[in-house]
């Protein structure tokens, strides 16, 4: 059936007071942190398919979201880029929906307005934005979550799992209006958002999910991380030490550059601290780093 621009199942399953979990892509999803979280998430709760947008080509550029090509045998299949939502049932809770939200470029509000219809329909009460950014912090420690909620229940969760509040003011994308519309409708919402060392780039950072995955349990006892991807995250960990220890060996400066992004990051722990920001060469030195890894 069609509801708005999307396409979903008929009927439409009954879900218990669903929680509806969501990543945006690319915008806040570096290193896949939030995919690879949903797909964790998915797989835990033998997720099923619910809705896909019915004509995507409204709503994005596909010189821009690059359709993909597969072949099996004698045939080959064309994957178009979309915005896929599925959901997933919990026995003796309530239900959840995973949303993998692309950014539009075209026609932002009607793409807004169904993913909302999509709420109304399925009675959801909750929204939760999970993702990943690049950042000034140190490998060395624990990754720094930032995120917020819009009640205080709500925000003394995100506070027991070390969430930091997240003041941020500037540029952001257009579906941060869901949020804004969701609590309009009586949702409660949250973010939860991971930084990344910005000098060290992976395709997948298994570290990163692991320290989502981390947050997602302490609101959700039910949740925890899969062998196959905890497995991945200390081999990543293992040979990043590796590779850093090695590079400042060579480059002295580097373990100096490290302790100052160390005290920067300690200092966010003190409530009466404030940020030291760091020095333009600083800056300079770790955007040469990511080359140096990759090279590594």
């Amino acid at each position: 059936m069609r509801l708005h621009a999307f396409d979903v199942v008929d009927p439409v399953p009954e879900l218990n007071d669903p929680h509806a979990l969501a990543v945006i892509r690319p915008w806040i999803d570096v290193g896949s942190v939030g995919s690879l979280l949903l797909s964790c998430l998915e797989a835990h709760l033998g997720s099923i398919e619910l809705a896909k947008l019915a004509r995507p080509g409204n709503f994005f550029d596909f010189t821009r979201y690059r359709p993909t090509m597969t072949r099996q045998e004698n045939s080959s299949e064309v994957k178009v880029p979309n915005t896929i939502a599925s959901y997933g049932r919990q026995s003796g809770g309530h239900d959840f929906l995973f949303l993998r939200l692309l950014e539009p470029h075209s026609m932002a509000e009607e793409y807004i307005d169904s993913v909302i219809e999509l709420f109304k329909a399925l009675g959801a009460r909750r929204y939760c934005l999970v993702g990943s950014m690049y950042d000034m912090v140190p490998h060395t420690r624990p990754f720094l979550v930032t995120g917020g909620a819009s009640n205080l229940g709500l925000q003394n969760g995100l506070d027991v799992a070390n969430v930091k509040y997240s003041d941020y003011q500037g540029p952001t994308t257009i579906l941060s209006v869901i949020g804004q519309r969701a609590i309009q409708l009586g949702i409660e919402t949250c973010s939860m958002i991971v930084h990344l060392p910005n000098y060290l780039v992976m395709e997948e950072d298994y570290r990163g999910e692991k320290r989502l995955m981390e947050v997602i349990s302490s609101l959700y006892n039910s949740f925890s991380m899969s062998q196959e991807d905890m497995e991945r995250a200390d081999a990543q960990e293992q040979e990043v030490r590796r590779l850093a220890e090695q590079i400042i060996h060579q480059e002295p400066r580097l373990g100096l550059i490290l302790k100052q992004l160390e005290a920067n990051y300690d200092s966010l722990s003190k409530e009466e601290s404030e940020e030291t920001p760091l020095s333009p060469e600083v800056e300079t030195f770790l955007r040469g780093l990511d080359k140096r890894f990759r090279q590594d």
